[in-house]
């Protein structure tokens, strides 16, 4: 089980990355845009430094929906490694068997 306060901390990154989604895809159609002058693609770029570093979608990791745990983590089942071989020696995933584990 992951320590709680790393949990907690990347739920609010993924509430940051959401609020600023729009204002920060605005202001980078703006900076990317070569049609615009330089001055005002500049102070895009200085309003895009201004937002919260954890609003960036990159700073985002996934972690295991059960226990949270960072590593092994299956994209597909948004799971790690160990809660799918408990829970498929549990029989509660449609399809999995167990083989030889």
């Amino acid at each position: 089980m992951a320590k709680v306060s790393m949990v907690e901390r990347e739920k609010k990154r993924q509430r940051l990355v959401k609020q600023y989604a729009a204002k920060r895809a605005k202001l980078k159609d703006i900076a990317r845009n070569q049609d615009l002058p330089m001055e005002e693609r500049f102070k895009a770029q200085l309003k895009l430094a201004e937002l919260p570093r954890n609003s960036s979608p990159s700073r985002l990791h996934n972690r295991c929906e059960l226990t949270g745990r960072p590593k092994a983590y299956y994209r597909k089942l948004r799971m790690s490694r160990i809660m799918l071989r408990e829970l498929a020696s549990q029989g509660q995933i449609p399809g999995m068997v167990k083989s030889s584990w």
